[in-house]
C-alpha cells in the first residue's frame, strides 16, 4: 500500500496518541471528520493498523527488571522449532520472541519484578521447555530508547 503525505501524518499522529478523536485529528490534518474516519478505516482494513493498545509503565506495576535471553535449541528440526515457539508464547513474562540468525536460535525479551523473579522464571518455566540446549542472559542497565512508533 502506498501512503500519501496525509496518510503518513495520520499514522504518526495515531502512533503518538491513538485516543485522539477524529475531530482532533481532522483539525491537525485540515480534513473533514468523515475523511479522517475513512482514512483510518482504510488503514485498518488493509492491515496497516494492526491493533490499538495501552502502553504501561513498567515501574508502575513493579515489573522493571528486563532481561534478554539467547536460546539455543538442541536441534533445528521443524518439530523442535514449532514446539518451542508454541510453548514460549504461553509464557507471560516473555514480551517478545525473535527467531534469529547467528550463534543462538532465539532472542527473548523478558520482563519480571527482580532478579529473584527472573531466576524463578528461568528455573520453573523457561528451562522446562523441551529441546533447549543452552541459554545466555543479559540484563538491562538503562533504557536509552524505547518506542513503538514505526517511521513511514
Amino acid at each position: 500500500m502506498t501512503f500519501d503525505a496525509i496518510d503518513s501524518k495520520l499514522i504518526k499522529l495515531l502512533q503518538e496518541d491513538c485516543k485522539q478523536t477524529n475531530k482532533e485529528l481532522s483539525n491537525k490534518l485540515n480534513l473533514s471528520i468523515t475523511a479522517v474516519y475513512e482514512r483510518i478505516k482504510k488503514l485498518e482494513n488493509n492491515g496497516v493498523i494492526d491493533k490499538y493498545v495501552a502502553l504501561i509503565k513498567k515501574e508502575a506495576i513493579e515489573k522493571s527488571f528486563v532481561a534478554f535471553c539467547h536460546i539455543k535449541l538442541t536441534q533445528h528440526s521443524q518439530e523442535y522449532v514449532i514446539q518451542f515457539e508454541k510453548e514460549v508464547t504461553k509464557l507471560e513474562e516473555v514480551l517478545e520472541c525473535f527467531h534469529i540468525s547467528g550463534d543462538y536460535d532465539y532472542l527473548l525479551k523478558v520482563l519480571v519484578k527482580d532478579m529473584e523473579a527472573f531466576r524463578e522464571f528461568m528455573v520453573n518455566k523457561l528451562t522446562n521447555i523441551n529441546h533447549i540446549g543452552s541459554t545466555h542472559s543479559m540484563f538491562m542497565i538503562n533504557e536509552v530508547k524505547h518506542t513503538t512508533a514505526i517511521s513511514i
